[in-house]
């Protein structure tokens, strides 16, 4: 039996969720940080996945659909924007609570290189929508991160975070790429495919998963100053 798209939005949900309220640490204490990073981070990425949907970067098969649509998406793609954080910002809190962070190495300069880089190489594929979307994002990211944030890519924690989230990525992308649920125009892509996903999958991917986590420690730090203020 092939899932549809809103059954793998539950599978990936389902657990965290259980786990919010009965756990070693109680996950729905975050909701506000976490929600305020889901909302902010969630409207770009739905914004732009509105965008090349109508453009015809990539579209969806009707057959494993509900059928219900908001601004252009499947319902079922906008859920992904909130499942996906929520489920993977779980799995950083667990590294924080079971493991000790460390700082790793770190230099401004490296990181800026990266970016410029993930520029040029989005520059030079200036003609696919998705090649150059999903590199400028993760130059973006890496640009952001180093200029104001930079003690997230000094986090070990950060890394497994990514690590463990792609993961998860690659077996639920290779689903919806697999069963066909997700069709991408090969006019938009390199054309280079892990197993069924399309290699831009995994940078579009970082991007996300990046710039949700850093806007959650950012949201997140200011709420514990906040309430520190408070306290005085």
């Amino acid at each position: 039996m092939i899932l549809n798209y809103i059954t793998l939005d539950f599978i990936i949900l389902i657990f965290p969720l259980l786990l919010s309220f009965k756990w070693k640490f109680k996950y729905y204490k975050f909701y506000k940080p976490l929600f305020a990073s889901i909302t902010v981070v969630g409207l770009v990425y739905i914004i732009w996945d509105a965008i090349v949907t109508f453009r015809g970067d990539w579209w969806f098969n009707e057959e494993y659909l509900i059928g219900f649509k908001l601004a252009g998406l499947p319902i079922e793609e906008i859920l992904f924007f909130i499942v996906v954080p929520y489920s993977c910002i779980f799995i950083y809190e667990n590294f924080v609570y079971f493991i000790k962070d460390k700082e790793i190495f770190y230099n401004k300069y490296f990181y800026y290189l990266i970016s410029i880089l993930f520029v040029i190489l989005g520059l030079i594929f200036y003609y696919q929508d998705y090649t150059i979307l999903s590199m400028l994002s993760c130059a973006l990211f890496f640009f952001v991160a180093n200029q104001f944030y930079p003690n997230i890519l000094k986090s070990r924690l950060y890394w497994f975070y990514i690590i463990l989230s792609f993961v998860a990525f690659l077996i639920f992308n290779y689903v919806l790429t697999s069963t066909i649920i997700v069709f991408y125009n090969p006019e938009a892509i390199w054309g280079i495919r892990i197993t069924t996903i399309p290699l831009e999958d995994f940078f579009y991917n970082f991007s996300m998963l990046s710039f949700y986590l850093m806007f959650y420690l950012y949201f997140k730090n200011k709420l514990k100053k906040k309430r520190g203020v408070n306290n005085e």
